[in-house]
Formats: structure tokens, C-alpha cells, sequence
């Protein structure tokens, strides 16, 4: 037996809108209500079925710097242009870690502040 990743925790302020968020970029549903946050996944999904699922966990203080763990998203069916427009539109803002602009990787923001990279390659082409 081995074990598989099931979620990811993501500690937030405002769940609520984070979860507006994330839902628009990754296609998620809520699928889960806790007092102290959300589950986002694949509408339908349950813990442990498929890919990862994203918790948001309200706190009042969210680490202000630099996570060890970031989220990488790949384009679906458009390409990074596209979709970095679109992920801007929803909120997301551009980041600078210190890029030299050789990168293949576009680095955001979420509303809350959170990294993550927006990755060139479109998982729906073959």
C-alpha cells in the first residue's frame, strides 16, 4: 500500500471568496461546508475520489511570506496567453519573485496574496 495525495490546505481569510476563485480557475465545485472553511473539487467529486482536492481554511492570520508549497496550473484547451488574460480577469495578480523573463512559467497571485504558476503547456493537446 502506498498513499496518494488527497488535498491540499490552503489557509485563507475569506474563504468565500477564494473559493469563487479557485472554482473559476480549475473547473471546482464546493463540495464540502466546515466551520472553519471549504472543499473545492471536480463537480461530483468526494474526498479521495480523483485529483486533489483544494481546502480552504479560514484563519485570521495566514503566513505572509513566501509558501513552500505553491500551485502550478496548466492551460485546458486554450493557450497560456489566453488563459493568463482570463486568469487576471478573475483576479489573479502578476507576481515578481525575482523572474529574469527567460521563464517558461508566468508566477500570480490568487485575491489573497497566495503564488501560484501558470505553466505553458495545454493538457489538452496531444
Amino acid at each position: 500500500m502506498a498513499c496518494r495525495i488527497t488535498g491540499l490546505v490552503l489557509d485563507c481569510r475569506d474563504p468565500d471568496r477564494l473559493a469563487e476563485f479557485w472554482c473559476a480557475v480549475l473547473g471546482y465545485e464546493v463540495i464540502g461546508h466546515e466551520p472553519d472553511g471549504l472543499e473545492l473539487g471536480p463537480p461530483g467529486a468526494r474526498l479521495g475520489d480523483g485529483p486533489p482536492t483544494l481546502v480552504l481554511a479560514r484563519t485570521e492570520d495566514p503566513r505572509p511570506a513566501k509558501l513552500p508549497l505553491h500551485i502550478d496550473v496548466n492551460p485546458a484547451g486554450s493557450d497560456q496567453e489566453t488563459e493568463l488574460a482570463r486568469l487576471l480577469a478573475l483576479g489573479a495578480r502578476r507576481a515578481d519573485i525575482g523572474q529574469d523573463g527567460s521563464e517558461s512559467w508566468e508566477v500570480l497571485q490568487d485575491p489573497e496574496g497566495n503564488e501560484f504558476c501558470l505553466l505553458r503547456k495545454d493538457i489538452g493537446a496531444s
